[in-house]
């Protein structure tokens, strides 16, 4: 019941605010609701979108949805490091530890399409993962889940996801493997070929950076060789060019010879001097005296000669040079070498032992127990979607009805 106020009949009379009674006005009730063709619609569109599906969905899931036995594995990669290193002349030269991320290369490889064919050769995946397991004996067939055995190599590459899951943990390097079939003897099966199948990629590439280590370590021995027997050879020449066998033994030779000449020289000169002052000028022993004094001298300028200049014009300071060059090639050659064939045989060692391997922490795992499909989940999420579709279809047709009239 509302209250309103009450409007004088004649319209010029005055109107005296509140002091105008009110009077109360009754409305009519609404009339009662009555279903109409909208409303049947509404309930059978809900009864067909949503629990049709629902319906549907329960009946394969629980009826011809096969069981599915999942299988774990956990690995890693483990890498050895030497700690010994091969040094040439303060590192010039030397063996490098430095590799690829091989857990990076081994996480894209379990998703390749490379593996899926050498287990498809070695397993037979198509056959393990068409057979819906438990009711292959009755006849039926699972084709949601389970895949066509008559599928291409690219079609059981797609499939591969929903059987294999791969959880990577970059920081740690560890790898984790989820493997479903329909058999538990075949997911352990599949992933006990996965396992194997990365441990031989581990050691191809094992094989492969060592016989590139032996192969560069080999390289470079062999122009180590070359070089040494070269700086050797330059000096043999050297040596028989200039009638040599160690010009610095020589020049010592020289030089004290050299001396020993001077040394007289001055003893004769002295004698000489004495015998001026105590003889005649026509003494025959001042003649004697001169003779020894000059022949001294004459000996003197020889070796001075014999030191300065050779026969071909080089200077024999510039021959002990020369040899001093050739004999420090010759040494530096030497220790190269032998660096290189330290390294050659560092990198031999490497080679015959296992640097690289795969490490598991978790072996294929024989599962006792079905754990997919997970019917009551997807069941809840056939409905929750069918409700959600419809709810916006009902709600996007009356919104159109409403602006229609």
């Amino acid at each position: 019941m509302t209250l309103v106020k009450s409007i004088p009949s004649d319209p010029t009379a005055p109107f005296h605010g509140t002091s105008d009674p009110v009077l109360p006005v009754t409305r009519l009730p609404a009339p009662s609701a009555r279903w109409r063709m909208r409303h049947v619609a509404l309930l059978l569109s809900g009864l067909v979108c949503v629990l049709l599906p629902v319906l549907l969905s329960a009946w394969y899931l629980w009826a011809r949805a096969a069981d599915q036995y999942a299988s774990e594995a956990g690995f890693a990669v483990r890498r050895e490091e030497t700690g010994a290193a091969v040094e040439m002349l303060g590192g010039l030269a030397g063996l490098s530890g430095a590799s690829s991320r091989d857990t990076d290369i081994l996480y894209e490889y379990l998703g390749s399409r490379r593996l899926v064919a050498e287990l498809e050769a070695g397993l037979g995946l198509s056959a393990l993962w068409s057979i819906p397991g438990t009711k292959a004996f009755r006849g039926e067939t699972d084709p949601v889940f389970a895949f066509d055995a008559d599928g291409s190599l690219e079609a059981l590459h797609a499939y591969w996801p929903r059987r294999v899951q791969v959880s990577y943990d970059s920081l740690a390097g560890l790898i984790e493997l989820r493997v479903t079939a329909f058999a538990p003897d075949d997911a352990q099966r599949i992933a006990d070929g996965i396992v194997a199948r990365a441990t031989a990629l581990i050691n191809e590439m094992s094989d492969v950076a060592q016989a590139d280590a032996v192969r560069d370590a080999a390289a470079e021995l062999e122009a180590a060789e070359t070089r040494l027997r070269l700086a050797r050879a330059e000096v043999t020449l050297f040596r028989n060019r200039h009638q040599l066998v160690d010009p610095a033994m020589d020049l010592q030779a020289q030089a004290g010879l050299l001396g020993t000449l001077q040394a007289q020289l001055a003893e004769a000169l002295i004698a000489l001097d004495l015998l001026r002052e105590a003889t005649r000028a026509d003494d025959p022993r001042l003649e004697q005296g001169a003779r020894r004094v000059a022949v001294i001298e004459a000996r003197i300028a020889a070796e001075r000669a014999k030191l300065g200049l050779e026969g071909d014009g080089a200077a024999f300071a510039d021959v002990v040079g020369a040899y001093e060059a050739l004999v420090a090639d010759r040494d530096f050659a030497e220790r190269a070498y032998a660096a290189a064939r330290g390294a050659y045989d560092l990198a031999q060692a490497e080679a015959r032992r296992q640097s690289r391997y795969l490490a598991a922490w978790q072996a294929p795992t024989l599962p006792e127990t079905a754990e997919y499909p997970q019917r009551a989940r997807l069941l809840a999420l056939v409905a929750g979607f069918a409700a959600l579709l419809w709810a916006l279809a009902a709600l996007s047709v009356y919104a159109a009805l409403d602006r229609r009239g």
